[in-house]
């Protein structure tokens, strides 16, 4: 118990020594050590790569896990399983539970109907989305997010210990010259301080001496005057055994600075190689982002071609009353693959529709009544021959034929002639 309490107290003169220095060297009542140019560069480079990885570290767990509610959950549970040491189980991800409320939806709907088979093909389709997006996450957070996590909660931890143990050192380092300074000051004021003898007046030397020979002796005067002597020669002597001293302390402080200083510079030199093994995550992190986009891009167009095999699915739940229409903003030119908008045309009670059969185009002949002018919505690309491409905001004409799919109509611009999808037009009277 002595000994720790001695330690605690020395350790507490130290760090008082060490803030009073640090706070005449901010007000400019004390010298400071500078670092070398080429430690001062490592050290800001250093911080610039700190400050940036944290921040693209930041930012890529908002890309991957958006919702802060749900990052903050994942993050209390990738704790806890890492303290338990099990294995994180993986986590559904939004398309996933999408995809399989879609498929229960149509368990309760009629896998039979039109609307519940359609549920089936597009809740598989988000379900295998889902799966891409959950190994997508896997992949960025085993080849990215874990280096970048690495750095900052080891390789910065080290170097940022370091680097504090190097500014005590220089602290201490200071501490010693400024002592070194003041006791050569005191020493040389010592040393300027004349003896007692050389200082006397003649009239005092002859006057002392009269009275020494009156009292008839030298005795008590040799006493006082070697008394003085001595004292002065015990000052100039404790004063070079303090320079001393605080050179000896200088050239200890010295040597550990010098040294922390070199394993400060190592460690910061291994910045160089940080960068190159972070260049090398994003390499992989942008190639899994290739991969997974690739995917998602590839499952659309086959969920399009999918749905593209029943344009009037949904015509028999339509109300025979109405017609619903929900037409697409966005051109079929710039996504490829893109079906026709989906349609609902109104229907009679017991008829059933016949499915529309290739039409030759060239062959229909406009009728004499019936045809009308129409205003092109939206860009449309055409999906085969029988069908005219449309650019928004041109003028055609179109009409119907008899036996003629009712979401479709023929259109005709100058020479060409070809089926047009009503829910692209705006019909004029």
């Amino acid at each position: 118990m002595d000994f720790n309490l001695k330690k605690l107290t020395s350790d507490a003169g130290v760090f008082f020594t060490r803030a009073v220095q640090f706070t005449e060297e901010k007000l400019g009542s004390a010298e400071k050590t500078e670092l070398d140019a080429h430690l001062e560069n490592l050290i800001a480079r250093a911080d610039c790569t700190k400050n940036w990885t944290e921040k693209i570290f930041r930012q890529t767990e908002v890309l991957l896990q958006p919702n802060p509610i749900d990052h903050t959950g994942a993050r209390i549970e990738e704790f806890f399983y890492e303290k338990l040491d099990k294995k994180i189980p993986s986590r559904t991800t939004n398309g996933e539970l999408l995809g399989q409320y879609m498929l229960d939806a149509a368990k309760d709907f009629g896998p039979g109907t039109p609307y519940g088979s359609t549920l089936i093909t597009v809740g598989e389709y988000q379900s295998r989305l889902g799966g891409a997006e959950r190994e997508f996450l896997q992949t960025s957070a085993i080849n990215f997010l874990t280096p970048l996590r690495n750095f900052l909660e080891g390789d910065w931890r080290t170097i940022s210990k370091e680097r504090r143990l190097l500014e005590n050192r220089r602290l201490d380092l200071d501490i010693c010259k400024a002592r070194v300074k003041k006791a050569k000051q005191a020493e040389a004021k010592a040393a300027a301080e004349p003896d007692f003898q050389e200082t006397r007046p003649r009239n005092y030397v002859l006057s002392a001496s009269a009275s020494a020979q009156s009292s008839g002796g030298w005795d008590s005067w040799d006493l006082e005057d070697s008394k003085e002597s001595a004292n002065v020669m015990d000052q100039r002597k404790l004063w070079s055994e303090e320079v001393d001293k605080a050179e000896q302390e200088l050239r200890v402080a010295q040597t550990e600075f010098d040294r922390q200083a070199e394993v400060t510079r190592l460690l910061l030199e291994g910045i160089s190689s940080t960068h190159v093994n972070h260049l090398r995550c994003l390499h992989e992190f942008v190639e899994a982002q290739a991969t997974y986009y690739a995917q998602c891009h590839q499952y659309m167009q086959e969920l399009q071609k999918e749905l593209s095999r029943y344009p009037n699915s949904f015509a028999s739940n339509a109300n025979p009353s109405t017609s619903a229409t929900c037409p697409s903003p966005v051109s079929s030119a710039t996504l490829p693959g893109v079906s026709p908008p989906c349609l609902a045309s109104s229907s009679t009670p017991g008829i059933a529709q016949e499915p529309s059969g290739p039409l030759k185009i060239p062959d229909v002949q406009q009728p004499s009544t019936g045809h009308r002018k129409a205003k092109v919505l939206y860009d449309y690309d055409a999906h085969d021959t029988s069908e005219l491409s449309l650019l928004a905001d041109e003028l055609i004409t179109v009409y119907t034929v008899p036996g003629m799919d009712p979401d479709w109509l023929v259109g005709e611009r100058g020479n060409q002639k070809g089926k047009v999808p009503v829910t692209y037009l705006e019909l004029l009277s």
